[in-house]
């Protein structure tokens, strides 16, 4: 017999915690898009951001860069599937 606690149940296993967390993922997106959008219409300059928000979003920029990257090298460019 063991003394293990049981454990809750984790996060992504949860309907609800999964539709927050991809609603919030969502909406990480409008926001990354929306601060480019002012940034372009010279509303708002990066470096407003503190350095380390400016270090988040150069992140972000690469990973999606590189993702994006590699989908393109999936695409052979001859329209079949």
């Amino acid at each position: 017999m063991t003394n293990e606690l049981p454990q809750p149940p984790q996060e992504h296993d949860d309907p609800d915690h999964r539709s927050l967390a991809d609603s919030d993922a969502s909406l990480a997106r409008i926001t990354e898009d929306l601060i480019d959008i002012l940034i372009a219409r010279g509303l708002m300059q990066f470096t407003d951001f503190p350095p380390a928000a400016q270090a988040k979003l150069l992140q972000r920029r690469q990973t999606r860069a590189m993702l994006n990257n590699q989908l393109k090298l999936l695409d052979d460019g001859d329209g079949l599937i």
